[in-house]
Formats: C-alpha cells, sequence, structure tokens
C-alpha cells in the first residue's frame, strides 16, 4: 500500500507530461505530414526561411518541391515548407 501512495505522483506528473507536452507535439507533426501530403499544384507557400512562392511541381518519391518565386524557379525539400505561415496567407 505504502509502495503505491508513494508512486503516485510519479505517475501523474508522467501523465502531466504526456498531455501537456507529447500529445500536442504528435498532433501538430500529424497535421503537418497530412500538409505536405496534401500540397498540389499552384498552391501559395511560404517556407521556414521566410520565402514565398507557388507550388509549380511536387515529387513525392524524392520528396521535394519546384517553387516558382519571383526569382524563378527553385527546388526544395518539402517538409522546409511552413505550415502555419502557408495557412496564414492561404486565408
Amino acid at each position: 500500500m505504502e509502495g503505491t501512495l508513494q508512486a503516485t505522483p510519479f505517475i501523474l506528473m508522467i501523465l502531466v507530461i504526456y498531455f501537456f507536452m507529447i500529445a500536442p507535439q504528435m498532433r501538430k507533426a500529424k497535421r503537418e505530414r497530412k500538409f505536405i501530403s496534401d500540397l498540389k499544384r499552384g498552391d501559395r507557400v511560404v517556407m521556414k526561411s521566410g520565402m514565398h512562392g507557388r507550388v509549380n511541381d511536387v515529387n513525392v518519391k524524392e520528396g521535394t518541391c519546384m517553387i516558382e518565386t519571383t526569382a524563378g524557379k527553385l527546388k526544395f525539400n518539402s517538409t522546409m515548407i511552413s505550415m502555419d505561415a502557408s495557412n496564414k496567407i492561404n486565408k
């Protein structure tokens, strides 16, 4: 009985850490994977570096995107697209 009472705060601490830190990060990662898989030609995006452009081509096999900017066409890794910033400019 004493062992259970001593372990209760430790178990509660683990649950709090899971629900307030780990679970939200897992949900955000899942949304980002869905966002990247749903990219299509013509979508306006913002790169994590701040560069704005429009998706010209998506290569799922290589995991890259061809982004058309005012400077020309640039090839980027799909994971470098910022989901939050891209959603903000598309609203």
